[in-house]
């Protein structure tokens, strides 16, 4: 029988697609509000990797991610899809702009960063998805090996852009500098 541990904890990011990217501040203040200081944040990069939400959102949508200073425990993952849900929702009529009508003016998807491996939260179920809870699901969508982040058949293709690569590399560089302040891994 194994032995059951202290699970390490884990580092928060949020992935923003926005229909206009002059949302980003005010979004960015309500998710520093919610999940403390932010340590870490990419460019903003223009999501023209599908049309998937052009529907909702518009043809012109960027993406910014956030990581956050504090760490949390894997298991409040799907708590944190459900308040990035509702922020979405309390959002939304604040960010419309009267001359472009979008019903999705922002989306919010949550996720964390181990050592090993990238994990996204969804509302959507499918083979390569684990029920954690609470209607959301995780799913393991690209891990670390060789220094750099490997891909799976169900990795989307923007997270697969260097764009997103150089953001998730230093985010794992922050991650493991403060695990090693908390003296849960080896100095290298």
């Amino acid at each position: 029988m194994g032995t059951i541990r202290q699970f390490t904890p884990v580092k928060l990011f949020i992935g923003v697609l926005v229909s206009n990217n002059k949302f980003i501040p005010q979004v960015q203040e309500r998710l520093a509000a919610a999940y403390g200081g932010i340590d870490h944040r990419s460019d903003v990069i223009p999501f023209d990797f599908t049309n998937y939400y052009e529907a909702e959102m518009g043809d012109l949508i960027d993406r910014v991610f956030f990581s956050f200073e504090r760490l949390i425990e894997a298991d409040q993952l799907p708590e944190i899809k459900r308040q990035t849900n509702q922020l979405e929702d309390e959002l939304a009529p604040l960010l419309r702009n009267p001359r472009l009508t979008v019903k999705r003016p922002v989306n919010l998807d949550p996720g964390y960063i181990e050592q090993a491996k990238v994990v996204l939260a969804s509302t959507k179920n499918f083979y390569h998805r684990i029920y954690l809870g609470g209607g959301i699901f995780g799913e393991v969508t690209m891990h670390f090996k060789n220094n750099t982040y490997q891909f799976f058949p169900w990795t989307y293709p923007d997270y697969q852009s260097k764009d997103y690569q150089d953001f998730f590399l230093r985010m794992r560089q922050i991650f493991r500098s403060q695990l090693r302040t908390m003296c849960i891994i080896d100095r290298e």
